[in-house]
């Protein structure tokens, strides 16, 4: 079936336009996960397995879903967390994204491993920045990273603490997907098939990964499939005492993404996070893992009255921010939701993502008989 932007009403629909306008490798990066991708369907089946119990009657003409997060004020419990390699999914990338963070008045990152620059980044946008913080072997590298964060004054880095080494991204295996893309006897014909894609990676601005490419060429000049580049670029030595060395160093809000235990959730408080995201790493990294909903009650039990904990994985529908919210999240955050619509139609289609998200949750709100994010709690949740 043949699809366009106006025929996408939900996060499947912008999956389908994006599965027909990408070649096949960077359809299958976006949408695949580890080995048996257990974890990545466990991610969104989590919220499928509670229900909302509405109230009725409460007078809800008007709904404030805004919050603070990180020390910023931002409109909605929603936002765009970091993801690499941008411009390889549509020539507009990150700077899409950056636009409608600012129309919907909510945070936007990037990544270490993203397609334009701190510097642009800092220059051109206005809305609550993070930056995402893989800690790479180079040890330079990093302390580069950091200081243009402060230099360009981000609001927050996220440190990612669940790529000690590369998950088993199989369907990057058959696809033969890279960074940058290479042309392979079995990937030929879907790039070939795909014109206006590949018209745009060869005519537009070069591909380049401004964060890494003055200390590495890995994934800017030499080709490498992003779970090589992780397990043989990203420094497998790093613990909590990296955690606090960073910390110190940046001196602003830090999140910790990827945390997953309580005791991990402690341990995160104690080194100086202010935020935490309980997170899986779309279910990228080790498949078999619980998903972030199922874990989120009892580490926000144990440290939500500390940091801000951030619900991030398998958010597919308004409401399942909703009973994110309900169990005791601060705010959520997504990646695939907005990639498929970055892949499909650039800025417009991430709007309309966004849009779409956003009337969920004022209607949900509404039907919950919930005026503000604090009425959301336990009381109105059941689990099966």
């Amino acid at each position: 079936m043949f699809r366009r932007l106006k025929d996408c009403h939900n996060t499947n629909d912008f999956r389908l336009l994006a599965k027909q306008r990408l070649p096949s490798p960077i359809y299958h990066y976006i949408d695949g996960a580890a080995d048996d991708e257990v974890t990545l369907q466990q991610n969104t089946e989590a919220y499928e397995r509670c229900d909302l119990v509405p109230n009725v009657l409460r007078g809800v003409e008007e709904i404030d879903m805004s919050l603070t997060l990180m020390g910023k004020k931002i409109s909605m419990p929603l936002f765009f967390s970091p993801t690499a390699l941008q411009r390889l999914f549509h020539y507009q990338g990150e700077r899409a994204v950056g636009k409608v963070a600012e129309e919907f008045g909510t945070f936007f990152g990037i990544s270490s491993l993203a397609t334009v620059s701190i510097e642009e980044i800092a220059a051109n946008y206005q809305c609550p920045k993070i930056f995402q913080l893989y800690v790479h072997k180079d040890q330079g590298l990093n302390n580069s990273m950091i200081e243009k964060c402060k230099e360009h004054d981000f609001d927050a880095i996220t440190l990612t603490v669940d790529t000690i080494v590369g998950g088993n991204r199989e369907r990057d295996l058959r696809t033969g997907f890279t960074s940058p893309p290479k042309l392979t006897p079995s990937s030929f014909l879907s790039f070939a098939t795909h014109p206006k894609w590949a018209l745009n990676y060869l005519f537009r601005e070069k591909f380049e990964l401004p964060q890494l490419q003055d200390f590495v060429d890995q994934g800017t000049n030499i080709t490498v499939s992003v779970g090589d580049y992780f397990s043989t670029m990203l420094d497998q030595s790093m613990n909590w005492k990296t955690v606090e060395d960073i910390n110190n160093k940046w001196g602003k809000h830090l999140c910790l993404k990827g945390i997953m235990s309580v005791a991990d959730a402690k341990r995160a408080v104690d080194v100086g996070a202010t935020a935490i995201a309980v997170s899986n790493h779309g279910g990228r990294q080790l498949d078999g893992s619980r998903a972030p909903f199922d874990q989120l009650a009892e580490i926000v039990d144990a440290v939500g009255d500390k940091v801000d904990v951030i619900c991030d994985g398998g958010i597919r529908r308004g409401t399942h921010v909703l009973k994110a919210l309900s169990v005791g999240a601060k705010a959520c955050s997504g990646g695939r939701m907005y990639l498929y619509a970055l892949a499909a139609a650039g800025e417009e289609g991430v709007s309309r993502a966004m849009g779409l998200m956003r009337e969920e949750l004022i209607r949900g709100m509404k039907l919950m008989g919930c005026r503000t994010l604090e009425e959301l709690g336990r009381h109105n949740l059941r689990f099966r």
